[in-house]
């Protein structure tokens, strides 16, 4: 089932084109990732589906419908900036969150309960938000977002300001959604982290689509060939070879992605009398990978 369709929509701001004809369709049961770097538009998109701001040209439909404040209660929405209230209590403010979505009085206080002791927020519910570390905002504002049980699930940057504990927590709590039959799309650049659990990737740049597939599939059709390498050394070793498509070098730990027809067997041979390596392993290119030899035409410098 369609949950959401965007055809070809566009958004300019004076004369910066923010997104440029971007059309995607997301269904029920699955979660799809939009990504890409800072600034690519990955927001604008998400507003206008949201009907903050209305798209140049396109359009936007959900559950078969335009969007109206009817379908709101439909959506859970988490923003990218804080949208807080910070002197109410917390307990407080995720009422009026519950209120806002017509949710049943009595069904509130039992929702706010399972999700404070959820993300072990329980002993805090008397705290002004703005007495809560930013991290534990973040928290507030995800169970803002999913309090009234919506369809869709539209997450902007939902790991922003989280330790690794809450990364996983979210990423557990998202993994159950898709289980319900929710539609969820993921906003970030952290891609690492939507290929852990993304279906379906977007991949937009400077506002304008680069990549639109399932997740396997992309894999398979732009990742070839990718190594990774702990080692110790000069690592422009590595980066000068010409059989070399792109490398992403962390000092002592280097991903690599070789040019069609080359093998982990000869990037080896030319280097190890050059660097000393501890681990090599031959796996597929990840999405991070992918995107970069996309954005760049395959430039080595990456």
């Amino acid at each position: 089932m369609e949950i959401l369709q965007a055809e070809n929509i566009s958004k300019s701001f004076g004369e910066v084109h923010a997104v440029k004809n971007v059309d995607f369709t997301i269904s029920k049961g699955k979660i799809y990732g939009l990504l890409g770097p800072n600034g690519a538009g990955k927001t604008t998109t998400i507003r206008m589906i949201m009907n903050i701001i209305v798209p140049d040209s396109g359009k936007i439909t959900l559950f078969g419908q335009t969007m109206n404040d009817r379908l709101k209660a439909r959506i859970g929405y988490l923003p990218e900036e804080r949208g807080i209230y910070p002197k109410m209590k917390l307990h407080d403010f995720l009422r009026f969150i519950g209120e806002l979505h017509d949710m049943p009085s009595a069904h509130i206080d039992s929702k706010i309960s399972y999700w404070l002791k959820r993300f072990e927020l329980a002993d805090a519910a008397s705290f002004k938000v703005q007495e809560l570390s930013k991290g534990n905002q973040q928290k507030v504002q995800l169970i803002g977002s999913f309090l009234h049980d919506p369809e869709l699930v539209i997450l902007d940057e939902p790991f922003s300001g989280l330790d690794p504990v809450n990364v996983n927590l979210v990423k557990e709590i998202i993994l159950e959604f898709k289980k319900q039959d929710k539609a969820i799309i993921l906003s970030t650049h952290m891609m690492d982290a939507a290929e852990k659990i993304c279906d379906h990737v977007y991949m937009i740049d400077k506002g304008v689509k680069v990549l639109d597939g399932e997740l396997n599939e992309i894999q398979q059709r732009y990742g070839h060939n990718a190594v990774q390498l702990e080692y110790k050394g000069n690592g422009d070793v590595i980066k000068d070879l010409p059989f070399v498509e792109t490398i992403n070098d962390f000092g002592n730990y280097i991903e690599v992605q070789l040019k069609d027809g080359h093998s982990v067997n000869e990037l080896l041979k030319a280097i190890v009398d050059r660097v000393e390596i501890f681990r090599v392993e031959s796996r597929k290119s990840t999405l991070n990978e992918i995107f970069i030899n996309l954005v760049t035409g395959g430039s080595n410098d990456a």
